[in-house]
């Protein structure tokens, strides 16, 4: 039986057929839309790409095979069933070989077309999570995101979905929580990794500055402009262009970037030549862009051009463990680079990292990691602990779990971390421990 609930287009110019057909699909578990020609069907596939296309051959204006061929050309691999009621063998052989799923003719058994429906979606699946996990092993060889918390394992699926896929991307986050890292792995797992890497500070670009930097300009454009220049969006082509902070351009300049966008293509300053564009766009920024596009701070037809699809990176406090991990390896980095011996990171100190909020991120980290790897002074800050204080202030229950907490903790820092010996020495069993650790918010 096929996947339920998986979309599937029928494009028929025979109303009956077409309402038939949908009927089948829809009682046998699946999202249907109905086209009565291929043009309309591939517009609404260009918006959301279905999971199979069952289309007729033979169609006035855009027949099945022009539809076959329009969606392997905007890169949609979904699979195609043709039908037709002519049982021409040359046009299935044409068919097969232009990537249809398979070709019957009418009328055809409905358990069959169901049959093959059902293989086409699952070798469709197959694939995708063969390129997800190819994507996924690309990214780490050339742009780890290191972690293995939940969030990082996430964001790690979302990069390796969204990086072999043309589309624009938005990645939001807090400073310093790796939006830079993210774009660059989205181009190195990219089909686009070989060509240009191009990344612009819209905040720290000056207004008067802003059509040279990014459309270019011809020799003699201004004084001084003794020879042609490509800008940024020429630069990149081919490539990916990282846009960082495009909020904070003017509305004026906001404009002129999307008039760009739009046309794919440019004309530099003091040249009367349009140049076309080819290159992927990748936003990076710490603001909430909806919001600011709610309050008027950022084009909404701006924001849609460059949001086709959104990437959030989680700030450092909510990676747990991830943070020791993250700070061993920048630690590590830095004790190569400058030929120091890595000290030890004892149980304390990973308390200490674990306690910490961390607000400037992995940023901050890094710094922290750096200097501690050079021995520079007391490097990892001191946060107040994730255990509750013992004061003689609260209800009784609140004193003893402070009371509880405060010799769990003492009893881990002097077995170093190691929770059987501290288990034995407090009287309790390991799971029983492991337990109350949970509840205090402790870390071995």
């Amino acid at each position: 039986m096929t996947p339920p609930a998986a979309l599937i287009h029928v494009v028929d110019d025979d109303t009956d057929h077409l309402a038939a057909l949908s009927d089948l699909l829809d009682a046998a578990g699946h999202a249907v839309m109905g086209f009565t020609g291929g043009a309309e069907a591939l517009s609404a596939a260009a918006l959301r790409a279905p999971d199979a296309v069952v289309t007729d051959l033979r169609m006035p204006g855009m027949d099945g095979m022009a539809l076959l061929a329009a969606l392997r050309e905007a890169g949609l691999a979904m699979p195609v069933v043709m039908l037709t009621g002519h049982g021409d063998v040359q046009h299935a052989v044409r068919a097969m070989r232009a990537g249809a799923e398979d070709f019957l003719e009418k009328p055809y058994d409905a358990a069959h077309l169901l049959a093959v429906l059902a293989r086409g979606l699952e070798t469709a699946a197959t694939r995708s999570e063969l390129l997800r996990l190819q994507t996924l092993m690309q990214l780490r060889e050339a742009h780890p995101i290191l972690g293995e918390s939940a969030a990082m394992s996430a964001l790690r699926d979302r990069v390796a979905a969204l990086a072999p896929l043309d589309v624009n991307v938005v990645v939001t986050g807090e400073t310093g929580t790796g939006k830079e890292l993210v774009a660059r792995a989205l181009h190195a797992a990219s089909p686009r990794a070989g060509r240009p890497y191009v990344a612009i500070n819209c905040a720290a670009l000056p207004e008067a500055l802003f059509e040279i930097e990014m459309f270019g300009h011809a020799a003699g454009a201004f004084p001084g402009a003794q020879s042609d220049k490509a800008g940024k969006l020429e630069a990149a082509g081919g490539g990916t262009l990282v846009l960082d902070e495009v909020e904070a351009l003017a509305p004026a300049l906001q404009a002129k970037l999307l008039r760009a966008l739009e046309e794919r293509q440019v004309e530099r300053l003091g040249e009367n030549r349009l140049r076309p564009l080819d290159l992927r766009i990748v936003t990076t920024s710490k603001t909430d862009l909806p919001a600011l596009v709610r309050a008027g701070g950022l084009r909404a037809d701006l924001y849609w051009r460059l949001a086709g699809a959104d990437i959030e990176t989680e700030p450092l406090r909510a990676m747990g463990q991830d943070i020791i991990l993250i700070f061993a390896h920048y630690a590590g980095l830095a004790a190569r680079r400058y030929g120091r011996t890595l000290p030890e990171t004892g149980f304390l100190e990973r308390r200490a990292l674990l306690a910490h909020p961390w607000p400037g991120n992995v940023r901050e980290l890094k710094a922290a990691a750096e200097s501690f790897a050079l021995g520079l002074g007391r490097a990892i800050p001191t946060g107040g602990d994730a255990a509750p204080a013992v004061t003689g202030t609260g209800t009784l229950p609140e004193r003893l779990a402070a009371f509880e907490a405060r010799e769990i903790r003492a009893a881990l820092e002097r077995f170093s971390g190691n929770t059987d010996l501290a288990a034995r020495a407090l009287g309790l069993p390991r799971r029983t421990l492991n337990d109350k650790m949970n509840r205090y918010g402790l870390r071995s």
